[in-house]
């Protein structure tokens, strides 16, 4: 049997950096060397055991996140945020014209407008007891 020269294709020969393992090729850590070698049909094989393994990787991950969720009766929450995102708030400050803002979120135009004029935030502000039908909140604990 002759011995296999070592290849020095195209992809290996050129490389500027050291030569590094392939993502996920544990168990014959791979060089670009090695893997400009193989066949496509080979390649293929060896993509879909690494898809494999990364989905059993998740699975166990998420087992773990569930087991430390209930551990410790968190729960696991994607994005958070506040308890007032998206609700609706009675609006605070009133314009001449009838525009109203509920003092959240940037000044709207009319309110910065006036307020260049000369006038005062607190002059827009409307009179909290001339509000009709609003209950007071209780806070949740």
């Amino acid at each position: 049997m002759a011995k296999k020269k070592k290849s020095t294709g195209s992809i290996g020969s050129d490389w500027p950096g050291p030569r590094r393992p392939l993502a996920g090729a544990r168990a014959g850590r791979m060089t670009l060397e090695k893997s400009a070698a193989m066949t496509v049909e080979a390649l293929m094989d060896l993509r879909k055991r690494v898809d494999e393994m990364l989905l059993e990787r998740r699975a166990e991950l998420e087992k773990q996140l569930e087991r430390i969720a209930v551990g410790g009766g968190a729960s696991i929450v994607r994005g958070g945020g506040t308890a007032l995102r998206g609700r609706k708030v009675p609006p605070k400050y009133r314009g001449p014209s009838g525009e109203t803002w509920a003092g959240r979120g940037a000044r709207p135009r009319w309110l910065v407008a006036a307020i260049k004029g000369g006038k005062k935030l607190d002059d827009f502000l409307i009179d909290k007891s001339a509000r009709k039908g609003q209950r007071k909140r209780r806070s949740k604990r």
